[in-house]
């Protein structure tokens, strides 16, 4: 019923709290899709994953920044994620909770699913995988909070570097 794409993401988010590799693979997911076609509620999940990873590295300004961006995708696509097994209601407060939120001591955030068989479903694998579903976030591990300095992003760059090329030479 959910793609295997969602599962994997869910299970980043929940048991590794890799929120980097939440980004990249739900937004190779979302590309999968032709441009004009592509669906916005991943883009909101990506934003969210994306705000916990500047929170957890202590870029406020940033995780705010996507923690915004992302709840006025749920906002706007309330149906979708619904339709993913998330409680939007519940998961639109926990969002202006981490808005609101002043001191900058991280806390981990779950996405609050409202499909039981979703959540057997991630835990079984999360298990399979030898995660631990729920799990805390060492923020002590560089990999996990610093992960986009520690990763080799050349094709990111390079695709980057082709698409200005050729938005200049138009």
């Amino acid at each position: 019923m959910y793609s295997s794409a969602y599962l994997d993401y869910l299970i980043e988010f929940h048991a590794t709290r890799d929120y980097f590799e939440c980004h990249e693979i739900l937004e190779e997911h979302w590309k999968q899709d032709p441009p004009g076609k592509r669906k916005l509620h991943w883009v909101g999940l990506i934003q969210l994953a994306v705000a916990l990873y500047h929170e957890r590295r202590k870029n406020i300004i940033g995780a705010k920044r996507m923690f915004r961006s992302s709840l006025r995708i749920i906002e706007l696509e309330q149906k979708e994620f619904e339709l993913l097994g998330i409680d939007v209601v519940l998961l639109k407060k926990m969002i202006l909770d981490r808005l609101n939120q002043t001191d900058a001591v991280f806390i981990d955030f779950t996405i609050p699913i409202i499909d039981d068989q979703l959540l057997l479903e991630c835990e079984k694998l999360s298990s399979e995988r030898q995660l631990i579903w729920g799990k805390k976030s060492s923020l002590e591990l560089d990999r996990l909070i610093h992960k986009h300095t520690l990763r080799d992003r050349t094709d990111v760059i390079e695709e980057r570097q082709r698409k200005l090329l050729k938005k200049q030479k138009k």
